[in-house]
């Protein structure tokens, strides 16, 4: 499967950014789709997953809960981040994540988010 980011870009602190990740593949009925992000001197980390085989659920880190919104959608194989009161903490390359099966991973290719006045 081949993941294609959108999105990313410089913010002011407090704005809104919207990040896009189309798959080759189907995303319906998958272990995960979602995002990582690594920022400058850090590991990689989670940001927000949704999980559809034994339900959905959508789990977020808690730097970015209730700033931060995962979606999907089915029918353009395309997942959604949707950023909010964006800080500069949240300055990093964004990463979206898709695994078919728990460990089957596939990662896109990355994309900056800058938060910065």
């Amino acid at each position: 499967v081949e993941l294609v980011e959108s999105g990313g870009g410089l913010v002011q602190p407090g704005g809104s950014l919207n990040l896009s990740c189309t798959a080759s593949e189907s995303i319906d009925k998958i272990y995960a789709i979602g995002w990582y992000r690594r920022a400058p001197g850090k590991e990689r980390e989670l940001v927000a997953q949704i999980r559809s085989l034994s339900g959905p659920t959508t789990k977020y880190a808690d730097a970015v809960a209730g700033r931060f919104f995962a979606s999907k959608d089915v029918a353009r194989n395309t997942a959604h981040l949707q950023m909010t009161n964006l800080n500069v903490e949240d300055t990093a390359v964004y990463y979206c994540h898709y695994a078919n099966l728990p460990g089957l991973n596939t990662w896109g290719q990355g994309i900056q988010v800058t938060v910065s006045s």
